[in-house]
């Protein structure tokens, strides 16, 4: 089995974005991987720590942050 971790974020406006939208951004990609031969396999999430950057003039500190990631699979 071959496996394919794509990244998704959707992009919608604040004011006039709706779960549909981001329904069908996520379709999209879905699609996009079956036409290549790629079968959903689900949606993760991927809690990732970002290090702190520390500078002359500009210090951030670390954080965490999550990411969606989708799955696809293939024999």
């Amino acid at each position: 089995m071959e496996y394919k971790v794509v990244p998704f974020v959707a992009s919608i406006d604040p004011r006039t974005g709706t779960s549909d939208q981001v329904a069908e951004q996520l379709e999209t990609l879905i699609n996009q991987g079956a036409s290549g031969g790629w079968n959903y396999v689900r949606l993760e999430s991927v809690t990732t720590y970002v290090h702190a950057e520390n500078g002359c003039f500009n210090n951030k500190p670390g954080y965490t942050t999550a990411r969606q990631m989708v799955v696809f699979s293939r024999p």
